[in-house]
């Protein structure tokens, strides 16, 4: 698969002082990209960096001609944006305004374009609709599609799924399943456990260093993937409390010993109670998606 975006030893910061140091990690076409990492880790720097918003202060960041002219994004949204008085084709339609460049109106191409991707997306029949008065759910398919307007080659999801039931999480992600499976690239930002099973491959940020990159398979069977899956759910209790699963502890691309056994020890037992019922359900998700 074709290289979109190398990230080669990569150090984002600002004003002189770094937030996250030694990135390096590629996104092919087809990929599905999950990035992981506690609140100040760097995620947020780094997706401002992947849009082209803020410079690397070292390292370098490439990109494809095909990504050249820009990656489509789905932002976390705000309450301010969410009672954003305009109708769904109208926003659907902004996600042309970068091929539109200078002229005041968009041409039948565009037009033609918001109505594909409206349809794609399930919601032609909203397109009369105000965008404030639709569902959480409604409204993340809306902004899915104007960035699909942006372009077609790569999706960048700043945590999807925040703020919305369960129900409309689990539909969002299959309608991102299901774009990936048609050709798009997905780069995800999130903390949902959930996520990790739709991903192709991982990128784990740590404080002001990456601690993994690798595919999805590998980091299920690091210690590293295994600590985050218990510390997320919040509890390693249970009947299984003594118990410990053994897996394999590969060479993966991007984790040393040191960051892995620094992370299975701030998290107690590997693998236990809850813990290893949701890897058993990520694991579960990952056979039924062959």
């Amino acid at each position: 698969m074709a290289e979109q975006l190398i990230c080669r030893n990569v150090t984002l910061g600002y004003e002189g002082i770094p937030v996250t140091e030694g990135l390096d990690f590629t996104v092919s076409s087809g990929d599905y990209l999950c990035i992981l990492g506690e609140n100040g880790s760097g995620k947020s720097t780094l997706v401002k960096a992947l849009l082209g918003l803020i410079p690397a202060m070292s390292g370098e960041i490439i990109r494809s001609g095909e990504i050249a002219g820009g990656v489509g994004y789905l932002p976390q949204q705000t309450v301010v944006q969410r009672d954003f008085p305009a109708s769904v084709r109208e926003i659907v339609r902004s996600g042309c305004i970068r091929k539109a460049g200078l002229r005041p109106f968009y041409n039948r191409e565009e037009k033609a374009l918001a109505e594909e991707n409206m349809a794609r997306l399930g919601i032609s029949e909203l397109a009369g609709r105000c965008y404030r008065e639709l569902s959480g759910g409604q409204q993340q398919r809306v902004l899915l599609a104007r960035a699909l307007c942006a372009t077609g080659h790569i999706l960048l999801l700043d945590e999807p799924v925040t703020g919305l039931d369960p129900k409309a999480q689990a539909d969002l992600y299959e309608l991102i399943a299901q774009l990936n499976r048609s050709g798009v690239t997905m780069i995800m930002v999130s903390h949902d456990v959930s996520a990790v099973r739709y991903a192709s491959h991982i990128l784990h940020i740590g404080s002001r260093e990456q601690l993994f990159f690798g595919t999805r398979q590998d980091y299920l069977a690091s210690r590293l993937g295994q600590s985050f899956l218990i510390t997320e759910t919040g509890d390693a209790g249970g009947d299984e409390a003594d118990a410990e699963i053994e897996q394999p502890e590969p060479e993966c691309s991007g984790v040393s010993a040191k960051a892995a056994a620094a992370a299975a020890a701030g998290a107690g037992l590997l693998a236990v109670g809850t813990g290893a019922a949701i890897y058993k359900y990520v694991k579960r998700g990952e056979q039924s998606d062959r």
